[in-house]
């Protein structure tokens, strides 16, 4: 009695934990399921809560299966484009295309270098954002949820930042994931801490919300102007 009593716990225990590896592996699947598309485009959006005052545009982007994404965003209302496939990429401030290679020759904008030969389009920062979540649920609407762990919270502060920049130790977050007809077709994540404020002693407290909506599945096209094909090539 007391054996069946013990394997009778156990099984009820083991349940939640089948039904997170289950959730995950569903996701997983909404999520290959986009990457495996030929093409598709997306509109994401950042809000930022506290600390320092700066005003991120929304993003339009566009991306070829083993080919260029594209991505047109503001920052403090001054527009650039972006190209990027593999190590290959560009930058475009004002008339003017600059490649990865121009732009890791000035120490002012090696930064941006390294963020475009690192870009993720949509499905594989949804990958690299499932990683990070401690546990994942599926609600009754088909909704993806859960928390990130302590470690991904923290690396999502750091992201985009410069190098030797490290997440807040109060840091923390969540994030939701819909997936439509089994392809992922949004994703939200919101990411709260306390950092130190540029040239100060003081801190602030800072909430960063970041949306991604999938759209044009199947007939985006990715086209370069001709003077950045040569660049580029």
């Amino acid at each position: 009695m007391k054996t069946l009593l013990t394997f009778a716990a156990t099984a009820l225990l083991a349940v939640p934990l089948f039904a997170a590896d289950d959730a995950k592996s569903d996701l997983q699947a909404g999520i290959k399921k986009l990457a495996d598309k030929a093409n598709y485009a997306w509109t994401a959006t950042v809000k930022i809560d506290g600390g320092p005052a700066f005003r991120l545009g929304p993003t339009e982007g566009k991306t070829e299966k083993n080919g260029w994404t594209y991505t047109k965003s503001s920052f403090n209302d001054t527009p650039y484009e972006t190209v990027s496939k593999g190590e290959k990429g560009a930058l475009k401030r004002g008339d003017e295309w600059n490649t990865v290679e121009e732009l890791e020759s000035d120490d002012r904008a090696a930064w941006m270098a390294k963020r475009i030969k690192t870009f993720k389009a949509p499905a594989a920062e949804a990958e690299d954002l499932a990683d990070k979540v401690k546990e994942l649920q599926k609600d009754a609407a088909g909704v993806w949820s859960g928390p990130f762990t302590d470690e991904g919270a923290k690396a999502l502060f750091v992201m985009g930042r410069r190098a030797g920049s490290a997440g807040p130790p109060d840091a923390k977050g969540s994030i939701k994931f819909w997936v439509k007809d089994g392809v992922l077709s949004k994703f939200e994540y919101t990411v709260q801490g306390t950092i130190k404020l540029p040239n100060s002693d003081e801190e602030a407290k800072v909430s960063r919300t970041g949306t991604v909506e999938i759209k044009e599945i199947g007939t985006t096209k990715v086209t370069l102007p001709e003077e950045l094909k040569k660049k580029l090539s």
